[in-house]
């Protein structure tokens, strides 16, 4: 381990720099989250008693406070375990839906592996996916995704913003030019939520992908959002038994990790501009310091186009 004595007295050892991996848990969200773990224990599909009903309701509540952090209705919002199952759900699922009407999927070779992965898995049943390249800003050529779309194009799945480099895609016009074309449009946006606004009625969002543990909640919660309005979304279940979530997603609710979900979507909603700046202030400070110290450092991706862009 290194030397500390060049560290402030507030630092501890080691030094935590992965949060696109994970946060730790806010201390709100673990409050909101603790008496669903003991006295208020009950299964949230138990509609005949107290204990049922108390679960139902904060599920309920948790439910809105997701929505509300993209723009969505609550009834619009399907709990899952993290963000790989709704990935899995929105690309498996909206394409075993659309079969009749189209095998093409697109989507970019920087995804994450759940959509990725999903998409291989797909077309070793038969489907066709496109697979576009980015310009070394890490941004898509609108041009080439308009190129791509064919008549038997289903779905368009494209990140928020990148897990690795923080680089924003142009989600409104990925999304204006998808509803032209009649294609749905799907977003894995866990980087993203929490950290920028995001609104699936400006960007024409039909699915999106959401996990709590990226902005201070817990692991193992996660949401798809799936378009309920016009034009209304279809999926197929990837889960079946016992009909949860209007059945798209079989299973009982993890009811402490969505309070906590949704804890986590109302505290990111009203501290996301502060937030921003005070963790963009400390990764301007990092590549400051690391650039006067040191040789060849770059960046990788557009700086104009990024979470916490100054």
């Amino acid at each position: 381990m290194a030397s500390n004595h060049n560290l402030p007295p507030d630092v501890k050892l080691p030094i935590y720099l992965d949060n696109h991996a994970t946060t730790p848990l806010d201390p709100r969200v673990l409050e909101a989250m603790l008496p669903y773990f003991t006295e208020k224990f009950g299964n949230a599909a138990s509609r005949n008693h107290q204990f049922g009903w108390d679960a139902e309701g904060a599920v309920t509540t948790a439910r809105e406070q997701v929505a509300k952090l993209i723009g969505a209705a609550a009834k619009e919002i399907v709990f899952t375990s993290g963000a790989t199952e709704s990935d899995n759900l929105a690309v498996k699922g909206a394409a075993e839906a659309d079969r009749l009407r189209g095998n093409h999927i697109i989507t970019v070779v920087t995804e994450h592996k759940a959509v990725l992965d999903s998409c291989k898995h797909l077309q070793k049943e038969g489907y066709q996916v496109t697979y576009l390249p980015v310009q070394p800003s890490g941004l898509i050529d609108l041009q080439q995704l308009k190129d791509a779309i064919t008549d038997k194009t289903i779905l368009v799945s494209i990140m928020a913003a990148n897990n690795e480099t923080g680089v924003l895609q142009p989600m409104e016009e990925i999304g204006k030019l998808c509803r032209q074309r009649g294609v749905l449009f799907h977003s894995d946006a866990v980087q993203a939520a929490g950290k920028v606004p995001l609104d699936v009625n400006r960007m024409n969002l039909d699915l999106v992908s959401l996990t709590a543990h990226k902005f201070y909640g817990p692991k193992g919660c996660g949401a798809l959002y799936v378009r309920g309005g016009e034009p209304r979304v279809q999926i197929s279940a990837l889960i079946d038994g016992g009909g949860h979530e209007q059945g798209m997603r079989s299973g009982t609710l993890n009811v402490p990790g969505i309070v906590g979900f949704g804890k986590a979507c109302e505290v990111a909603r009203a501290e996301m501009a502060e937030e921003s700046r005070r963790v963009g202030a400390l990764r301007d400070r990092l590549y400051d310091r690391l650039r006067a110290r040191l040789d060849e450092v770059s960046i990788n991706g557009s700086m104009e186009h990024r979470l916490l862009a100054t």
